[in-house]
């Protein structure tokens, strides 16, 4: 299994309803920590109008989140309006497992978007549902994430040179 994501983006607000209709994706699996948020819990500039959107057009999403802290989380979820689930031990199946009973939506279906190679889109390659890895929305990172972020971005230079040469 590769680490590869199916997309790679600069932002969650890259993923326009097209783009999901186009890879026949009716769900979205969300990141909060460098993905909709970053080290301060400042949200990502425009992402309620960005997640509203997505809902207007039939586009079902949910928070999935390895974090245990409740009130950034639930906060984050607020704001969008939508479901969370807390301490999901990303990549590990049972956090994805329980937002597809949520959504009410098969893995096939659904896209895992995320700032990490190794929760969130290798938990979305073991769940055989679609990648989407985004830039990370701060430099700041928690220690285990700081730890991981240097391989992660090796591997990435990586898929940069092979996509380029395609």
């Amino acid at each position: 299994m590769n680490f590869y994501p199916d997309l790679y983006l600069d932002s969650v607000k890259n993923i326009s309803p097209e783009l999901l209709k186009k890879n026949n994706l009716k769900g979205l699996i969300l990141d909060v920590d460098n993905t909709l948020i970053d080290y301060y819990r400042n949200l990502v500039t425009g992402a309620e109008e960005w997640c509203e959107e997505l809902k207007n057009e039939g586009i079902k999403c949910i928070i999935v989140s390895n974090s245990h802290k409740k009130d950034k989380v639930s906060t984050v979820a607020g704001k969008l309006n939508i479901d969370y689930i807390l301490f999901a031990k990303k990549p590990f199946k049972s956090g994805f497992k329980k937002a597809l009973e949520k959504l009410e939506l098969k893995a096939e279906d659904v896209a895992v978007v995320g700032d990490q190679l190794s929760t969130d889109v290798w938990g979305a390659k073991r769940m055989k549902m679609f990648s989407i890895l985004v830039k990370q929305v701060g430099k700041k990172d928690i220690f285990v994430t700081k730890v991981k972020r240097p391989i992660e971005n090796a591997i990435m230079r990586n898929y940069m040179k092979k996509k380029g040469a395609k």
